[in-house]
């Protein structure tokens, strides 16, 4: 192939790709907005949602740019943690959390590793002397600044030493079983706003209106129920 015909092909697979791109960024706004609404209702009311919107629409810019559709990976999926990313991102340059948050947080993490598996709201209260209330604002609060590590930072599930292929597809089994078995422990308000929020990707708008609870309240429901989801595994996981 001449030189060319290699750079009108070049020529052509870029206005492909910008093409692909521009469709991608047009055809995923809604999908921005979905991602965003189901933050909102934790958020304080003097947040701007156009601007985190704003953010969330240049980390998906961001994914459409990179997406590369020959590794059979849904575009969604691709770019989920971008624009999630993207809207913390914004949200922690605008809204840091208070100081006296800070402080609550670095108690609840203090006597955490003392209290008996599972860990509740109640628990957590009575061991550090805030209340139940302060415990679960603070907990929604860190669930959405960290979203990928909060709980990590009160309980540690230990990690799979499985090496075989075999040993892995067991291992994954065994996990979700005991991820079924865990839900099942959760309290009925609990488990409900854990299935509808992360199996059937509903809203907290819509959660609070199949439950009866404003928006802030499923934050803080959620909240307590991951913490006590993944302490429950914790246990579940030593006793095994």
């Amino acid at each position: 192939m001449n030189s060319g015909i290699q750079s009108a092909v070049r020529a052509y697979t870029e206005v492909c790709r910008a093409d692909l791109r521009d469709q991608l960024i047009l055809d995923h706004i809604p999908f921005v907005r979905h991602i965003l609404g189901r933050m909102l209702g934790s958020l304080p009311d003097y947040v701007d949602s156009e601007n985190l919107e704003s953010a969330g629409i240049l980390g998906l810019v961001e994914a459409a740019g990179q997406f590369d559709p020959s590794r059979r990976v849904a575009f969604t999926t691709f770019a989920y943690q971008r624009i999630k990313g993207a809207i913390l991102d914004e949200l922690r340059r605008n809204c840091p959390l208070p100081q006296k948050m800070l402080q609550q947080w670095a108690k609840i993490r203090a006597v955490s590793p003392g209290i008996d598996l599972p860990l509740t709201s109640e628990k957590i209260a009575a061991a550090s002397g805030l209340s139940i209330d302060q415990v679960e604002e603070c907990l929604a609060a860190m669930r959405l600044t960290r979203p990928e590590s909060w709980t990590d930072e009160l309980c540690e599930i230990p990690e799979s030493t499985d090496t075989s292929q075999a040993e892995s597809v067991t291992s994954r089994r065994e996990q979700a079983r005991i991820l079924s078995d865990a839900i099942s422990e959760l309290p009925e308000t609990m488990r409900t706003a854990i299935i509808m929020y992360h199996y059937e990707d509903m809203r907290m708008k819509e959660i609070g209106a199949a439950l009866d609870l404003s928006e802030s309240r499923v934050c803080r429901v959620l909240a307590a129920a991951e913490l006590r989801l993944k302490s429950t595994i914790m246990r579940m996981t030593s006793e095994n």
